[in-house]
Formats: C-alpha cells, structure tokens, sequence
C-alpha cells in the first residue's frame, strides 16, 4: 500500500476517534489526505531545486525565497545562512547580488526606509565627550 495512503487513512482513524464520521465523510477525507500529501511531498521535492530559481525572483512583495533551501521569510539572516554555510557576503557572490543589497522582501525594505527618513539619523548632533 502507497505511503501516503496509509498516512492518509491514519490520519482520518484518528479523526474518527474523536468524532463520529459518515462513511463519505471518511471517503472524502482519505482521498482529500491522499491528494495533500502527494501535493506537499512534490512540494518539498521542488525545495531541493531551489537553485534553479531566478535570483530576482526570489525576492517578492512579502517574503524572500532562500535560494540554497527554497523557504520563504521575511529576511534571510545571518544565522540561517550559515546554516547552508554561506556567510551574506558569500550568499550574494554566489547569486549575483550587489554587495550591499539588502536580504530583505520589499515590503520591509519599503517601512525601514520611511522609518529611516521619519527619524531623520542624519541631522541628529552626536554630543562630544570633552
């Protein structure tokens, strides 16, 4: 019996303990839970091609898209980066990023930058120590 069938009926045993179910419910359950893990076990195989996706790409509206794992976050940050052993700076070499371009989705980038401009850092005096 296929993996995911199996996951599939066990997932809807245990449904079934709790609840009382129809035998089309129980019917539609399995085949809906067939159809969900063979979605989401095709999905984690596209994970691994992560690299194939276009650098420019990767950055959307709301999130950033690992390049070396394919998940997607808000900003990709040093810690996480070493996990693929990468540093930032070797991140970008290696995908054809400017040096300083932030790791970042757009929408963040856009409210640091109107946080940056409202608090004007620029025009602050630094007070001396003499």
């Amino acid at each position: 019996m296929d993996d995911f069938l199996k996951e599939a009926i066990d997932i809807t045993k245990a449904q079934a303990s709790v609840r009382v179910l129809t035998e089309d419910e129980i019917a539609t359950m399995i085949e809906k839970l067939y159809r969900s893990l063979q979605e989401f076990s095709g999905e984690a195989k596209g994970l691994a091609k992560a690299t194939d996706m276009n650098p420019k790409d990767a950055i959307k509206e709301r999130s950033i898209t690992c390049l070396e794992c394919g998940k997607g976050m808000k900003l990709l940050t040093a810690k996480h980066l070493l996990s693929h052993g990468l540093t930032p700076k070797e991140y970008r070499e290696k995908y054809g990023y400017k040096e300083n371009a932030p790791l970042v989705c757009k929408s963040l980038q856009r409210t640091r930058k109107n946080k940056m401009k409202e608090i004007r850092l620029w025009e602050r005096k630094i007070p001396s120590n003499t």
